[in-house]
């Protein structure tokens, strides 16, 4: 193996690991926005928290609507 071949494994390992570094990061973004949503839908409407999560989703549906 050449060093310029070396250099660009190297080069792409680098790349590799920033690019789950940046997943990870983003991973972490998600699920503290999950958990402060769910914070925020169970002080707003404290019944939530008794419900199934099917429930949860039907109640949510019918009163605000599918949007997607």
């Amino acid at each position: 193996m050449t060093e310029n071949e070396k250099k660009l494994l190297q080069a792409k390992h680098r790349l590799e690991e920033a690019q789950a570094r940046n997943r990870q990061k983003e991973r972490k973004a998600r699920t503290r926005r999950l958990i402060q949503e769910g914070a925020i839908l169970e002080k707003a409407c404290p019944q939530v928290t008794a419900m199934t999560l099917e429930n949860l989703e039907d109640y949510l549906i019918q009163t605000f609507g599918r949007s997607g």
